[in-house]
C-alpha cells in the first residue's frame, strides 16, 4: 500500500555512529514519528546505503513512511517509500523514471509558492516550506510565513513545514495547515527522544480530536 506524508516527520541527523542513529530513530518510531527521511550529506555512498537500509527496516516493522534525502539512486536501491528533492537535486520527472508511479516524491519549496506550483504540475506527491523558524541545521535559510502553508492548501497536496520547529511552536504551523512538521534537532537533539517525538506527533492526535468534536 502506498504511504502518506502526515504527523511527524523526522530527519536524521549526519551521524557516522550508525548504532547511535539506529537507537535514534527507533526511539522516535516509538514516539510516534510517521514518517522518517535519512538525511547524511558527509558520509560516504557506502555508509549511506547502510544506513538507509537499516532505517528502511525499521520504518518498514513500524509501518512507517521512509524517505531519502536528495539522492534517487539510493531510494531506489534500498527500496524506499519516496525522495525528497531540493532545487540543487535532479526533478520530478528523473525521479519518477527510476522510482516509478508507486513510490513518494517530495520537494522542497523554501519560502516560494511557484515553486510547489511547478512541483504539483510536474507530479510531486507532496510540497515542502520553510525554514519558518531559526533553524540550527540550516541557519542562513529563507524566511517563509504561515500565511505560505494557508495558500498552498489550494494544491490539496500534504504540505510539510520545515526549520526550527519544536513541540512549543508547532502547534500554529498545524493549524495554519501543515499536514505534516518536519524537525531535526528538536527529536534528535533530545535527551528524550522517544518522549520528544511523542509531544510533537501527539498535537497532530489532538487536532484530530478537535476536527471529531467541532
Amino acid at each position: 500500500m502506498r504511504k502518506t506524508v502526515s504527523g511527524l516527520y523526522a530527519i536524521t541527523p549526519g551521524l557516522a555512529d550508525s548504532t547511535l542513529l539506529m537507537g535514534k530513530v527507533d526511539a522516535a518510531l516509538r514516539g510516534g514519528a510517521c514518517v522518517v527521511q535519512y538525511r547524511n550529506k558527509s558520509a560516504d555512498e557506502q555508509l549511506r546505503h547502510e544506513q538507509a537500509l537499516a532505517i528502511a527496516r525499521l520504518c518498514r516493522g513500524a509501518g512507517a513512511c521512509f524517505i531519502v534525502n536528495d539522492s534517487i539512486k539510493l531510494a531506489r536501491d534500498v527500496a524506499a517509500d519516496g525522495v525528497h528533492l531540493g532545487k540543487d537535486d535532479d526533478g520530478v520527472d528523473a525521479a519518477r523514471a527510476l522510482l516509478g508511479p508507486a513510490k513518494l516524491i517530495g520537494v522542497s519549496c523554501y519560502n516560494q509558492l511557484w515553486r510547489a506550483r511547478d512541483a504539483v504540475a510536474q507530479g510531486a506527491d507532496y510540497v515542502a516550506f520553510g525554514s519558518f523558524f531559526p533553524s540550527s541545521t540550516k541557519p542562513g535559510a529563507v524566511t517563509a510565513s504561515r500565511e505560505l502553508l494557508r495558500a498552498a492548501k489550494k494544491f490539496a497536496l500534504p504540505i510539510v513545514a520545515i526549520g526550527g520547529i519544536t513541540s512549543e511552536n508547532a502547534a500554529g504551523l498545524i493549524e495554519a495547515g501543515a499536514d505534516a512538521v518536519a524537525v531535526v534537532s528538536a527529536v534528535f537533539d533530545a535527551p528524550d527522544v522517544e518522549r520528544a517525538a511523542r509531544r510533537i506527533a501527539g498535537l497532530f492526535a489532538a487536532r484530530s480530536v478537535l476536527k471529531l468534536q467541532s
